[in-house]
């Protein structure tokens, strides 16, 4: 795949790998660079990685064949079900977290769970290895407190699944990775996929590095207590075989796991902040590429980032993974993307040019708008910082994060999306990677706009007075910043 040198070209990775799935099995391979530095070990269909938050399907496949049997509710309270700790709600009132919304990321768990964790690696949620990992009864008190009230919104946090974990060893007496082995991978063929580092996984485990200005450094090894939301190992092979399945309904060659409605119903919307966003299924992202069905998801974790893309309707998927590049967590899913645009015959995508601006909504939509939640809600505050603001620069209708990071404080044309809505938009974020995002605006009939909602993640911002807008805080931030930078730049040329 020549795409595949060029991306390589443009993103330099100690080793990368691409895995191409149709008709049932991984029909294109190519690896690039070294598992290990030290070994000169190259990457091939065998390598072991880490494959991060991939990790989480797999959960809510376990999850899936309880719900067949008839063993949990998808709507009932989590604590129906747990018994190693307890879910407490944010406040006394607020309804129970469900399973589904544990598996659409709405349960209100906080994405960290003490603040201290902020400056924990992986936010508390590792031990290095040789050191026994504590059960989650003891991880978490016997009791997880909510940060929200479930349904009222998404927070990405691995507690989710690692709470669905427990629930799945709690309901079946059946240790989650044992579970997992015996129902998930061994039926589907993934001889070499494991939640824990047995030793099939120890033999052909690839190194995570960083890659700096002094090149790659290998990152220090570590185990996950939040296993089930991220700890996984797995092969190109074996992930070959597990996107089959999926794209099969369920079932591979080698055996099955759920069955087709119940695959169809995790790749429909579970959860969505407005109908004009795609919104999330149960585990899976949802999205489309030049009008073609996408369901994915990601994984990163130090060392290591993975994704894995579907073409439900075109029975295609791929998966790409690297132990090593920089910044991979930002270009990956883009580049990922890219590839499946090409096999599925789609042109580069990027913004509409055919759609007029409309003006006479700009009042109504300029304005500030709060993301909500903790400070430590890390991802959310990664893309939107405080929230964001729309505004009107040079005759062009601008969003910018109310963030101290200089490139989203400038801010972003917004583009027309829609020819029949003029509340719809499109953001070019393509020089980071990324490709696009749609951005939509809501509101009541006679209030004018009061929210707005991304598609990158399923996220909303309300509209707030003008008086509360940080901006004038974040430019005494920004300007802060660029002295310190260029006293550092400064010291470095004396």
């Amino acid at each position: 795949m020549s795409a595949v040198d060029q991306l390589l070209n443009r993103r330099p990775a100690v080793g990368f790998a691409v895995g191409v799935v149709r008709d049932g099995s991984l029909d294109l391979f190519r690896g690039h660079g070294f598992a290990d530095l030290a070994s000169g070990t190259p990457v091939t269909e065998e390598t072991v990685f880490r494959i991060g938050s991939i990790s989480k399907t797999f959960t809510a496949v376990a999850v899936m064949q309880l719900w067949e049997q008839g063993l949990v509710d998808l709507d009932a309270p989590a604590n129906r079900y747990l018994r190693a700790y307890r879910l407490i709600p944010a406040r006394p009132g607020d309804r129970p977290a469900t399973l589904r919304h544990l598996l659409t990321h709405t349960a209100g768990l906080p994405e960290v769970v003490r603040t201290s964790d902020v400056f924990r690696p992986l936010f508390g949620e590792t031990v290095r290895v040789g050191q026994p990992v504590p059960t989650l009864a003891r991880y978490y008190g016997g009791a997880l407190r909510l940060a929200a009230e479930p349904g009222t919104r998404f927070i990405y946090t691995d507690h989710d699944f690692t709470t669905l974990g427990q629930l799945v060893e709690d309901v079946s007496g059946t240790p989650l990775h044992r579970y997992l082995r015996g129902h998930v991978f061994e039926p589907l063929g993934m001889a070499d996929t494991d939640l824990v580092r047995s030793a099939r996984i120890r033999e052909r485990l690839a190194t995570g590095y960083t890659l700096g200005s002094r090149g790659p450094r290998p990152v220090r090894d570590y185990e996950l207590v939040t296993a089930a939301g991220g700890g996984a190992y797995s092969t190109m092979a074996d992930l070959g075989r597990y996107v089959a399945a999926l794209l099969g309904g369920g079932a591979n060659r080698h055996g099955t796991v759920l069955k087709p409605a119940t695959v169809a119903m995790m790749f429909e919307p579970q959860y969505r902040p407005d109908p004009r966003v795609p919104g999330i299924g149960l585990a899976f992202w949802r999205g489309s590429i030049g009008g073609h069905r996408i369901v994915e998801h990601g994984g990163i974790l130090p060392g290591f980032t993975a994704e894995l893309f579907l073409a439900p309707d075109d029975g295609l998927g791929i998966v790409t993974y690297t132990n090593g590049a920089r910044n991979p967590m930002l270009w990956l899913p883009g580049e990922t993307a890219a590839l499946l645009a090409g096999l599925l015959g789609v042109p580069d995508w990027t913004v509409r040019t055919d759609v007029p601006q409309h003006p006479e909504v700009w009042s109504d939509i300029c304005g500030w708008y709060r993301t909500p939640g903790r400070l430590t809600d890390l991802r959310a505050r990664e893309m939107t910082g405080l929230g964001v603001e729309v505004f009107v620069r040079g005759g062009q209708l601008m969003l910018r994060c109310l963030s101290p990071v200089p490139v989203a404080y400038q801010g972003f044309p917004l583009y027309p999306d829609d020819p029949a809505d003029p509340y719809v938009f499109r953001i070019d974020l393509s020089r980071f990677g990324i490709g696009t995002g749609r951005v939509v605006f809501s509101g009541a009939a006679g209030t004018g706009t009061t929210a707005v909602h991304f598609d990158l993640l399923p996220l909303s911002a309300r509209k707030q007075t003008a008086a509360t807008n940080p901006r004038r805080w974040l430019a005494g931030a920004l300007a802060a910043t660029g002295a310190a930078l260029a006293v550092r730049r400064w010291r470095a040329r004396r």
